[in-house]
């Protein structure tokens, strides 16, 4: 088969729909990230994203604790909304949270900014919460009672849990963790009291080590704002930083956002606390500015946001998935635009080469992307796996597999697919053609 024709076929096969429900996501596992609502409002744009962005608290899903700590869950509103989301062929990124200005849950209707602590926690008398009616201007805010050991011991208890019911989960791509305001690790305009409104840095300690030894399959990541020492010592133990969490920037591209810009850099200096080469080993993440009207509407515009385009931000902070919801009130947010928004962060697969030998196909891929690939993923043939894994291949790193065949012909590698057991079921990997091997 010609390189041309061996091109071709490649193509063809990847542009096949799955079969039932929405077609696929055209690039999983990475991208602009939508909220649920929006996503569900705008079917057009649903094969031009492949993340949407979930919160859900511990409240929603706990039915009772009894004497001994045992939680007794209920997680069928936790699973209505993954269902609802892979109907679309998406998946989630995952954030429970405590705190959250502002907000009401239906666990405390009429309470606003109730925590998403559970109510048996609550109801017990000697846990007490404190409260801010304004924080930063956000709005009322309740705070967890952290000097009650019975809540840091169903925290420890409720993600070991989470992680055994949801770590091979295929519906869930990146979890989010952490305290604080929208689980942010910051408390604007309420100054942070370890112990009483914000965990003590030995427990966020015992925390991250178990959530590095539960979860093994889904990436998981924490606020940059971590870095600050008056939150966590996350930035600054190398113990702590060497664990394999990834971050989230919740103001990414702001105006101010790096260092050189109009402020200080905030971001920028906290991305570079926790190690300039991170995201070798560890997703980064985010959302979009709100700081202004135009942060999120005009991102995806030619010329960017204040200097700086969506390619330039991807490419430096080697960005894999950022919310961007608000883009879709602008005018630049259309699906070839979010495609090329999602080809311009994270992975990109190449065949880079395909040869027989000793009865087996042997691939080369190479990632021409701006990150690594954080899942585990491998070429088949047939259903026929090939050897190793995909997971975590640099930008401009190549990677060869043997794939066990009796019939190692061009034609079966035309036949090649990248698939993983956290993609939803009957979906795969780009993987752009190239040149194969005589």
């Amino acid at each position: 088969m010609s390189r041309v024709r061996f091109a071709a076929a490649i193509l063809l096969v990847l542009s096949i729909a799955v079969p039932g429900g929405a077609p696929a996501a055209e690039m999983p596992l990475k991208g602009i990230v939508l909220w649920p609502d929006q996503a569900r409002r705008h079917p057009q744009h649903s094969e031009a994203i492949a993340l949407e962005f979930l919160y859900e608290t511990p409240a929603a899903v706990v039915a009772d604790i009894a004497e001994d700590g045992t939680p007794t869950y209920d997680w069928t509103p936790l699973e209505r909304r993954l269902d609802d989301i892979a109907s679309r062929r998406h998946q989630v990124v995952l954030r429970f949270r405590y705190a959250y200005p502002r907000a009401t849950i239906p666990e405390f209707p009429g309470v606003s900014g109730a925590t998403g602590v559970p109510r048996p926690i609550k109801a017990l008398p000697d846990y007490h919460e404190t409260f801010s009616p304004n924080p930063g201007g956000d709005g009322p805010t309740w705070y967890p009672d952290w000097s009650h050991p019975a809540l840091e011991a169903f925290t420890l208890r409720f993600w070991e849990d989470v992680a055994a019911r949801y770590d091979a989960d295929p519906r869930i791509a990146f979890l989010e963790v952490g305290f604080g305001h929208w689980g942010e690790y910051h408390t604007h305009g309420t100054p942070v009291q370890f112990g009483v409104n914000f965990p003590t840095k030995a427990f966020q300690a015992r925390l991250m080590r178990l959530l590095d030894e539960r979860l093994r399959e889904t990436p998981w990541c924490v606020s940059i704002d971590a870095a600050q020492g008056k939150y966590s010592d996350l930035a600054k133990d190398p113990a702590l930083r060497a664990l394999g969490f990834g971050l989230f920037d919740d103001s990414f591209m702001h105006a101010g956002h790096d260092i050189g810009q109009k402020d200080d850099g905030y971001n920028e200096t906290c991305w570079r606390a926790f190690g300039e080469d991170r995201w070798r080993r560890a997703p980064c993440g985010g959302e979009i500015s709100y700081y202004e009207r135009r942060d999120q509407r005009e991102f995806l515009a030619p010329e960017g946001v204040h200097g700086v385009t969506w390619e330039q931000a991807a490419a430096k902070y080697h960005m894999t998935f950022v919310v961007g919801n608000d883009s879709l009130d602008g005018q630049y947010a259309t699906p070839e635009r979010l495609r090329e928004a999602a080809r311009a962060c994270g992975y990109s697969l190449r065949l880079a080469g395909a040869r027989a030998g000793d009865g087996a196909l042997v691939v080369e891929i190479a990632n021409d992307g701006v990150a690594p690939l954080y899942h585990d993923a491998h070429p088949e043939v047939d259903g026929v796996a090939g050897e190793g894994t995909l997971r975590g291949i640099a930008p401009g790193e190549t990677r060869t597999f043997r794939i066990p065949l009796s019939d190692a012909s061009a034609d079966a590698a035309a036949r090649i697919r990248v698939v993983s057991r956290k993609l939803l079921p009957g979906d795969s990997l780009p993987l752009a053609g190239g040149p194969a091997g005589p």
